[in-house]
C-alpha cells in the first residue's frame, strides 16, 4: 500500500482547501461579499467560493422579523400618561444597504419603533388612541418604513398591543361608564312614561268623544274587581250610567 500514502498526503491538503474556499448561503439567505474592505457583490442561495484573506462574507436572514416593541412610557395630547407597547413584522429588502447603511439594523429598527410610537401617542388624546388603535398603528408603520428606507428594511405592519392606564383614570373611567348607564336607564324610562302618557291621552278623548263610553269603562272597572270575592267595594254609580244602559238596550 505504499502507492496510497502520496495519495492521502495529496488528499488531506486539498480537502482542507476545499473547506477553506467554500461557502454556504441557505436559502433565506443572501451572502455579502467585501474584497479588500470594499463591497463586491451580493451571494444568492447556494455554494460559492471565496477567496480567503482578500475576502470576507457576511450573511444577512432575509425572512421576516417580528420585533417586540418594549413598553413605552408616553403622554397623550390630553396630557394623559400611558404605557404601551407594539411588535412589529419587517423583512431586509436590500442585504447591502443592511449591513453597509447601518451598524446593526435590528437594534436600530427597535429604537427606531419606539421613538416612534412615543410621537404617535403625543399626538392624539386618550379617547383617539383607545377607539383608533388600528389608525395609529397604520401611521407608526408608515412613519417607521418611511425612515428604514435608505437601510433597505421593509415594515410589513405594527400592531399596538397593549395600552396600560394609571389606576386612577381607570377608576375614573369606571365611573365615567356607569354615570353613562345610568343616564341611559334614565332616559330610557322617562320615554318610556311619555309614550305611556301619550296613550292615556288618547284613550282619554276616545272615551270623551263616546257618549257613555265614559260610564261602560265605570262598569267594566267594577267587573273586574268584583272577580275576586275578597274585595268589598261600594259604589255610586249616576244617574247618567243608568242612562247609557238605557240608550245600549235600546239599539
Amino acid at each position: 500500500m505504499p502507492f496510497l500514502l502520496p495519495l492521502f498526503t495529496i488528499g488531506i491538503p486539498a480537502l482542507i482547501l476545499i473547506l477553506l474556499l467554500i461557502r454556504q448561503v441557505d436559502q433565506y439567505e443572501r451572502g455579502i461579499i467585501l474584497t479588500m474592505g470594499k463591497f463586491s457583490k451580493i451571494w444568492q442561495p447556494g455554494w460559492h467560493v471565496i477567496i480567503p484573506v482578500f475576502q470576507r462574507l457576511i450573511k444577512v436572514d432575509v425572512r421576516v422579523k417580528a420585533v417586540d416593541v418594549p413598553d413605552q412610557e408616553a403622554i397623550t395630547k390630553d396630557n394623559i400618561p400611558v404605557r404601551i407597547n407594539a411588535v412589529i413584522y419587517y423583512k431586509v429588502n436590500d442585504a447591502a444597504k443592511a449591513v453597509i447603511e447601518v451598524e446593526d439594523f435590528y437594534y436600530a429598527v427597535s429604537q427606531l419603533a419606539q421613538t416612534t410610537m412615543r410621537n404617535a401617542v403625543g399626538e392624539v388624546t386618550l379617547d383617539e388612541l383607545l377607539s383608533n388603535k388600528k389608525e395609529i398603528s397604520v401611521k407608526i408603520k408608515e412613519a417607521v418604513d418611511t425612515a428604514s428606507d435608505p437601510w433597505g428594511i421593509d415594515v410589513q405592519s405594527v400592531e399596538l398591543k397593549d395600552i396600560v392606564l394609571p389606576d386612577s383614570l381607570k377608576r375614573t373611567i369606571a365611573k365615567v361608564a356607569e354615570a353613562e348607564r345610568e343616564k341611559r336607564a334614565v332616559i330610557i324610562n322617562s320615554e318610556g312614561e311619555v309614550a305611556a302618557a301619550k296613550n292615556m291621552a288618547e284613550a282619554a278623548h276616545t272615551l270623551a268623544a263616546s257618549p257613555g263610553a265614559l260610564h261602560l269603562r265605570t262598569l267594566q272597572s267594577i267587573n273586574d274587581l268584583s272577580s275576586d270575592q275578597s274585595n268589598t267595594t261600594v259604589w255610586m254609580v249616576p244617574v247618567e250610567v243608568l242612562k247609557a244602559l238605557e240608550g245600549l238596550a235600546k239599539k
